[in-house]
């Protein structure tokens, strides 16, 4: 199925100056007549289907052609109506012989115009560059087509160089399991990529009604089930689509459009035709969705969202009705909104006009790196109509041009729809293209290097009670160690204690958990991962009553060698402390200092003690009462012990000396430690 770029559908078939009677480029009375015949049965409207039945009128133009070989404008003629009939090919001969005949038919050149852009429609670029720099050339052609040209132009340029260089692109079916004889598209997909959500329209067998809803698809060893339909909740006898998961594949942001005849559906309101609406799991149970809180729903129509990996940022394509020539063309733009302290939504704020066109864009994806954005535009150089594009969020915040994904992934067709793996690699977009189960089906494909987002892979855990072994609902935070900065803050499952989030590779990061009656949580580690590996990073989170009496560690409390001055590393863990003492006011802790066994001893006592009145110092600062806290060092008197193989083992100097020079040094870290005892 070909596709018109915004271009064609607003400028192309122009209605052509049609000859009047006496101007005609032919003398046989019976050729014009016949053309004549055929206009006006062009002219019959139907209004049961609401369209004119232009192909009902190419027969009288070809038996005019038949009385007269060179009639020019019958040529002419038939080409406008054969392209507003779709047929192209009926279209594309006729204007080409018409040019054949006649090079120079007019002072205008509309010929070549009409020509240029059905060419370029059709992805026939290196003709459609020709005939369009040939209508430039005439002085008396109509200056807004002159200046649209312009446009095709570069886009033939771009289309003939991306051909000449092609990217490596082989997409799969993803199968039966996903795909029917009805159209597939917009899917998601969870973290763990064992879970495949997408829109199906589908038509009521009784009343022959079409309408869009949600099937899920698990993956399998290595293959999709059969898609199953989301709950009668969920799916409505409206439209719902375009689906986004939130990082724990429990909370799901879609789209729901009202029937002016019923709404929105049974306990559903919204704003405008479409909007945003949430919904989360709990167990195996979808709750009713609601109407996304906030200021992001308008009188407009919302759609397509995407949600960032961190949960915090929402990107969606607000639709509006804007003026493009002489009709009125329903477009898109792309949207964010953050998320609020209080869980809702704050007030949308375009995109840049880099991104942002005059024309439509859609199917905007915010990948799991938080930094690579794709989206589909008709407003952008390509190669016609919705292509794919990419763009990258700088670390100033702006964003970077938009870079086309290239041939053969866009094409003289639609493209859109597009899913991008965690890992980069694989991507899955809609395609009608040939050899497909239905109209729209899924597919499949290895990214190309040049144009993939920086690779991600997923954690898991699961938070629970380390005496009674309970799951634990509990909130979480990551935090980026190189700046300090918060990348991921959720909450685990509140029946089984499970979380799942999905974080760029090769960094360093600290997890932080907090739960109301518990002491917080905290670990340090290295997200470095083996090439090409998909395996998960898991952490268990145990959490301690708070009743606990023994020491707990400090962790992610950092000190150089021989020096109390804390690292900036340590001031996530600490300022989240201050925290869980603020809000436990009648706790009263003491700070402890640990040095490893180099150097002197008694240095090392003094060290211990002014590492632990480091760690107070910076608690006061932060608005812990001086009279709830005490500091003492404890020297190299108390070295850790740790499990090593499933055995206690005290990190003691004489164990050091057993151990190769670079375990030492990780082993010394682990005694240069920060704790703390609630004192009764």
């Amino acid at each position: 199925m070909k596709k018109y770029s915004l271009l064609i559908l607003s400028l192309l078939f122009t209605i052509v100056s049609l000859a009047q009677p006496g101007q005609w480029s032919t003398k046989s009375k019976k050729a014009i007549k016949l053309v004549e015949q055929g206009m006006d049965v062009a002219r019959d409207y139907d209004p049961e289907t609401g369209r004119f039945y232009y192909e009902n009128a190419i027969p009288y133009f070809d038996k005019a052609i038949a009385k007269d070989p060179n009639f020019v404008d019958a040529y002419m003629i038939k080409g406008d109506y054969a392209a507003k009939a779709g047929m192209n090919d009926v279209a594309l001969d006729a204007y080409r012989k018409a040019i054949e005949i006649n090079p120079n038919m007019t002072a205008t050149g509309y010929e070549y115009y009409d020509l240029a852009v059905l060419e370029w429609s059709l992805g026939e670029y290196a003709p459609a560059l020709e005939h369009g720099k040939k209508f430039m050339t005439y002085k008396k052609a109509n200056p807004d087509l002159l200046a649209e040209t312009e446009w095709l132009i570069k886009n033939c340029e771009f289309a003939v160089n991306a051909i000449e260089n092609p990217l490596p692109f082989n997409p799969t079916n993803v199968g039966a399991g996903v795909n029917s004889e009805d159209p597939e598209y917009f899917p998601t997909l969870t973290v763990d990529q064992k879970q495949l959500l997408y829109t199906r329209r589908v038509t009521n067998p009784n009343n022959g009604y079409q309408q869009e809803d949600f099937f899920i698809s698990t993956e399998r060893d290595g293959y999709w089930s059969t898609g199953e339909p989301m709950p009668p909740n969920i799916n409505t006898f409206n439209n719902e689509g375009a689906p986004t998961f939130a990082p724990d594949g429990r909370t799901l942001i879609f789209v729901g459009c009202a029937d002016p005849r019923y709404g929105y559906g049974e306990g559903r309101r919204g704003y405008g035709s479409c909007d945003l609406f949430v919904t989360q799991k709990i167990g195996e149970k979808w709750l009713d969705p609601i109407n996304l809180p906030g200021n992001v729903n308008s009188k407009n129509w919302e759609t397509q969202p995407s949600l960032s990996s961190d949960g915090m940022t929402l990107y969606f394509i607000r639709g509006s009705v804007k003026a493009t020539g002489k009709k009125n063309q329903r477009n898109g733009d792309i949207y964010v909104s953050k998320k609020q302290a209080d869980g809702t939504w704050g007030l949308a704020e375009k995109l840049p006009s880099n991104i942002n066109t005059p024309f439509s864009e859609s199917s905007v994806l915010i990948h799991p790196d938080g930094r690579t954005l794709y989206f589909a535009s008709n407003g952008h150089i390509g190669m016609g109509g919705t292509d794919l594009y990419m763009t990258t969020l700088q670390p100033d915040g702006s964003w970077s041009d938009p870079k086309n994904l290239g041939y053969p992934i866009n094409t003289a067709n639609n493209e859109h729809s597009l899913l991008v793996y965690s890992n980069g690699e694989v991507a899955v977009f809609a395609s009608d293209r040939e050899g497909g189960l239905g109209e729209l089906d899924l597919y499949s494909f290895e990214m190309p290097t040049s144009i993939r987002p920086t690779r991600t892979i997923y954690m898991t855990g699961t938070v629970f009670d380390e005496v009674s072994n309970n799951k634990l609902e509990a909130e979480f935070i990551l935090m980026d160690m190189e700046t300090n900065t918060e990348v991921i803050r959720s909450y685990s499952d509140r029946k089984n204690g499970s979380f799942l989030v999905t974080l760029p590779i090769n960094k360093r990061y600290a997890l932080l958990v907090n739960k109301d009656k518990y002491l917080p949580y905290s670990i340090e580690f290295n997200l470095t991962v083996p090439e090409n590996s998909t395996e998960p990073y898991h952490q268990d989170v145990p959490l301690k009553p708070i009743h606990t009496t023994e020491p707990v560690t400090l962790e992610n409390v950092f000190f150089d060698l021989d020096s109390y001055v804390l690292r900036k590393e340590s001031f996530p863990v600490l300022d989240d402390f201050a925290t869980f003492l603020a809000n436990n006011p009648t706790l009263k802790i003491e700070l402890q200092g640990h040095t490893d066994a180099q150097g002197d001893d008694d240095r090392n006592m003094k060290l211990s003690d002014n590492r632990a009145k480091s760690v107070m110092k910076y608690l006061v600062d932060k608005g812990i009462s001086a009279e709830r806290l005490t500091a003492k060092g404890y020297g190299e008197t108390k070295p850790n012990v740790v499990d090593i193989n499933g055995t206690s083992t005290e990190l003691s100097e004489a164990y050091m000396n057993t151990l190769p020079a670079a375990q030492q040094a990780a082993m010394h870290q682990l005694n240069r430690r920060t704790m703390y005892e609630i004192k009764r």
